[in-house]
């Protein structure tokens, strides 16, 4: 039901109206020399998306400097019926920030807007624009104190608007939440370029809709967010990484609640990752190695985070969950530079499997209670469709989030067992909603999902989606064809 759309070349040139002429060239004087992109070279890297399913084309690229310039460029469009395609740093998974083939489009990039505009250590907020890498902004709440805890793979390209409008999960969610949980405050310049303004950095507000929850994860289908304020943390004084070997799959679930209530609430990161995950990796990534000479089929990844006396207590109940057999084999990092050694090995994982062959993934998430349903039913199910298939579930596990990806079997032809992607598909995503679950945990919807979103939501769901984009968008040019 979501398999991969193909690539699209379409090569022929694209038709431009006098109309449109005029209003690209409207555009040009507003965002000016450095804001307009017009060689080939420059405009393809915003044709593609990040997993190489898909080229589009677009009239034009524009990189607007201020929420001001953004505002003038939508106006422009919206009187000429133009759609925009926002677009941070495009490395979303679901092809949702990259123009059609139709060539209609104009892609608009936040990138030039990547100022700090201010930060607040007494209200622990900081007030950002949309086109500040995810990493940056990490060291800059490093700088004064503070943490943010917004943690994925692409941080050191994502941008945070692209965050929010994505509503993007990553490591840390089990202590604070998904993007939407660390926003106070949005900025966003709506489809009629009309600018809303709803920086405020208040923990209490409660004058009517929370409108802001309108745009996180609506995938810039309602508007462009322009700036954030985000809520900010003290700074843990001790960090703990631990890599446990852990012999049964039901022993997983125990040891999150055995080590939430050894560490209270330092349990920020808990990561599961199988066998054939560290085989992967290590086989696949170079300079890595086991961080364990015990071989087990199911490992965690647990980082906790707290005050001076974290050590002890996530010692303890390590000595707890060898006497109870629960772990069969551990390693705490002693330094950071070993716990980013620790973190590369579930980094790389996603790469590691490509790099095996076919792979046909899934990103799925189902009360936590059920976690070990999905995995142990959605093996058997996948392995009874297709001898030899791999399954390959790990992530999230603490939010109840997995990535339950499917490695083709050995020797298969690759073209063939992506053939069979809606197949796969459909067994997961199945299951996931006989366990009450969701077939998009963190990566949204996109361009590749559409046909689940309407098969898995309910008539009720989907309706009122479609009367709130009518109703903010009523001439559907924002983001046009994706989520929807």
């Amino acid at each position: 039901m979501s398999a991969p759309p193909p690539t699209l070349r379409n090569d022929a040139p694209i038709a431009v109206s006098d109309a449109d002429r005029e209003v690209l060239a409207a555009i040009k004087i507003v965002v000016g020399p450095k804001g307009w992109l017009e060689a080939a070279s420059d405009i393809d890297p915003f044709l593609h998306d990040q997993r190489g399913l898909y080229v589009g084309r677009t009239l034009a690229v524009v990189r607007p400097a201020s929420t001001e310039e953004v505002a003038a460029v939508v106006s422009l469009c919206a009187a000429a019926k133009l759609p925009i395609v926002p677009q941070g740093g495009n490395t979303g998974l679901v092809v949702g920030s990259v123009p059609d083939s139709s060539g209609r489009s104009i892609v608009l990039s936040l990138a030039r807007m990547n100022s700090i505009r201010e930060i607040d250590p007494i209200n622990a907020t900081m007030t950002v624009d949309a086109g500040c890498v995810l990493a940056s902004l990490q060291q800059a709440a490093a700088d004064v104190g503070r943490l943010f805890p917004l943690s994925l793979g692409a941080e050191g390209s994502c941008m945070i608007g692209g965050n929010l409008s994505t509503n993007a999960g990553g490591v840390q969610v089990l202590r604070y939440g998904n993007a939407r949980n660390l926003v106070l405050g949005l900025e966003v310049v709506l489809p009629d370029g009309r600018i809303w303004n709803g920086l405020r950095g208040l923990r209490k507000d409660n004058t009517g809709y929370d409108l802001k929850q309108l745009f996180m994860g609506a995938e810039g289908t309602l508007g462009i967010i322009t700036g954030a304020v985000l809520r900010l943390f003290p700074q843990p004084r001790a960090v703990v990484t631990v890599f446990a070997a852990v012999p049964k799959l039901p022993d997983v679930m125990e040891l999150l609640g055995e080590a939430q209530a050894a560490t209270g609430e330092a349990v920020r990161g808990f990561e599961l990752i199988p066998e054939i995950g560290v085989e992967f990796v290590t086989r696949h990534i170079q300079g890595t190695q086991r961080p364990l000479s015990t071989v087990s089929p199911w490992y965690l990844l647990m980082e906790f985070a707290g005050d001076d006396k974290l050590r002890g207590s996530v010692e303890a109940f390590l000595a707890g969950a060898f006497e109870s057999g629960r772990i069969a084999d551990a390693t705490i990092a002693e330094s950071e530079a070993q716990a980013k050694q620790l973190w590369r090995i579930r980094e790389t994982l996603p790469e590691a499997q490509t790099r095996e062959g076919g792979s046909i993934k899934h990103d799925v998430a189902v009360p936590i209670s059920r976690i070990v349903e999905l995995i142990q039913q959605g093996t058997e199910r996948l392995q009874a469709w297709l001898p030899g298939v791999r399954p390959f579930p790990f992530g999230h596990i603490g939010d109840g989030n997995i990535h339950f990806n499917v490695s083709q079997p050995p020797g298969m032809d690759k073209a063939d067992f992506i053939a069979r992607w809606d197949d796969a598909n459909k067994i997961i995503h199945d299951l996931t909603a006989e366990l009450n679950g969701s077939f998009s945990a963190e990566h949204g919807i996109g361009r590749l999902k559409r046909a689940e979103l309407v098969h898995y939501r309910s008539d009720v769901e989907i309706d009122l989606m479609r009367r709130v984009k009518a109703a903010i968008d009523p001439d559907g040019l924002m983001n046009p064809g994706i989520i929807l």
